[in-house]
């Protein structure tokens, strides 16, 4: 039996899905005892208190949020295993719960650009390096494309996680151009954004579209609107790291390098589901093809809402979205679908049908195509139910 001691803020759902992914590796191992150990107990006692606690309980390991200048080496001096889920700074003695925030960043950036925004910003902490790293991401990825760096907003830090000055942030709010994209750093911070404007008046997503990131489902559906966020699988990441202590208690090499938690995509609610441009027919056109996706729809129907003849519709389409109308609601639907593969348990063909790929025996080929995996394939890696390893 091994006897792990988790040190981290319990009120997130990384925190919760790291235990999934611990007890997916025990269900096919022996099994492990996880003490939950709040942050609090390292700020009031420092390191050397949650190490002599430790060791009264016998721990083989831990995983914690510890701060920059914590000795993280004093575990390992004492005979138990030590992990660091990102908090601040990345140890290089020990290995890291981590990400590529660089690439969270330029996908955030991809996809905000291939909703037509012109205009952009961030909302992050000042000295979180998860943080940093996703802002320069956005920002690079922005630039490369020819648009602006984006308005930053980083007035506070981390150790105020759930303080913030509302009216500093509703004159930045305030001074952002109209239909700004931003990106937060994590979807407490997004929902903060959504309370403020929800307080001064600014109407999400067609004034400001915002995007958090690490898909908390309670945090993300419990707002107004949902908030969008961008995925990622901190399930398998718990999985990896229950390995590698076990691989280390077995008498393998200690390893500093770091534990990936792996980007899988965005999930797209209210809050951003909004596309921008400037001509208002393709804007019409665009807004009922996000409302009526799921149906059959055709190109004569769309011709019923704007004064265009089908040729000028089409090649209007194309020159504003880069693709054809054909390809953009498939596309949509696609897209859907991958969502409701990582967030529900509904069967393939059900799938299909609620998001408009009526033809079922054709839907592995077309999703395999795009996404080069089938869709059982897709929901097994990506998706929270039924998980395996």
């Amino acid at each position: 039996m091994i006897h792990l001691i988790l040190l981290t803020d319990f009120t997130e759902t990384y925190a919760t899905e790291l235990l999934r992914g611990i007890l997916d590796y025990s269900q096919g191992h022996e099994p492990w005892v996880v003490s939950r150990m709040p942050t609090s107990y390292r700020v009031e006692h420092g390191v050397d208190g949650v190490v002599e606690w430790a060791k009264q309980w016998k721990a083989d390991a831990i995983i914690g949020q510890f701060d920059t200048h914590d000795d993280v080496d004093a575990f390992a001096r004492n005979g138990i295993i030590a992990v660091a889920q990102d908090f601040m700074q990345r140890f290089d003695s020990i290995p890291n719960i981590t990400g590529d925030y660089l690439a969270q960043g330029m996908h955030a950036a991809d996809y905000f650009i291939n909703k037509g925004f012109r205009n952009f910003a961030f909302y992050g902490y000042a000295n979180a390096v998860w943080s940093k790293e996703r802002c320069q991401g956005f920002a690079e990825q922005l630039m490369s494309h020819g648009h602006k760096p984006p308005y930053i907003y980083e007035k506070q830090s981390l150790e105020n996680l759930w303080f913030y000055d509302p009216e500093s942030l509703a004159d930045w709010l305030r001074s952002l151009p109209h239909s700004t994209a931003i990106l937060a750093c994590d979807d407490t911070r997004a929902n903060v954004i959504l309370e403020v404007c929800r307080m001064i008046g600014i109407k999400v997503p067609s004034d400001i579209a915002v995007l958090g990131v690490d898909n908390d489902e309670i945090t993300c559906t419990l707002t107004y609107p949902n908030l969008s966020s961008v995925c990622l699988d901190v399930r398998s990441a718990g999985y990896k790291t229950a390995q590698r202590i076990k691989q280390v208690m077995n008498g393998g090499q200690h390893r500093d390098d770091d534990i990936m938690v792996d980007y899988i995509g965005i999930m797209e609610r209210q809050s951003t589901d909004i596309l921008m441009t400037a001509n208002k027919h393709i804007l019409a056109v665009l807004s009922y093809i996000h409302q009526h996706y799921a149906d059959k729809l055709t190109v004569e129907q769309l011709l019923k809402l704007v004064p265009m003849s089908r040729r000028l519709l089409e090649k209007t389409f194309k020159m504003e979205t880069g693709t054809s109308i054909h390809q953009y609601i498939m596309d949509l639907r696609l897209e859907r679908m991958k969502q409701l593969l990582m967030s529900t348990d509904m069967p393939i063909a059900d799938l299909a049908l609620a998001t408009g790929l009526s033809d079922a025996k054709n839907v592995a080929r077309l999703f395999n195509q795009r996404e080069g995996i089938t869709p059982l394939g897709y929901r097994q890696l990506h998706g929270g139910y039924k998980k395996k390893h």
